[in-house]
């Protein structure tokens, strides 16, 4: 998938957990979704699952612990969507 077209999907997937709109709008792979997108740690959750559910994925928890800003998050996306290709 296209690096463009990937951080386009996690924005909009973290839209409705941040309260942060700006820095939202300037999303990019080095952005952290706790301190910068202020998402609290339940909501994380939420994104995570929402992520499996887009992307047709299964993140472990070793993964989703890692996900902890938005370059960590487009790496796992890749390596699951690798991984089911494999299947």
């Amino acid at each position: 998938m296209e690096k463009e077209a990937l951080i386009s999907a996690i924005k909009e997937i973290v839209s409705p957990y941040t309260e942060d709109k700006t820095t939202l709008e300037n999303i990019s792979e080095e952005t952290d979704f706790i301190t910068d997108l202020k998402v609290n740690s339940a909501n994380l959750v939420d994104i995570v699952l929402d992520i499996e559910e887009k992307f047709g994925i299964e993140i472990d928890n070793d993964s989703m612990a890692k996900m902890l800003n938005v370059k960590a998050a487009m790496e796992i996306i890749e390596a699951k969507l690798a991984e089911n290709d494999r299947k």
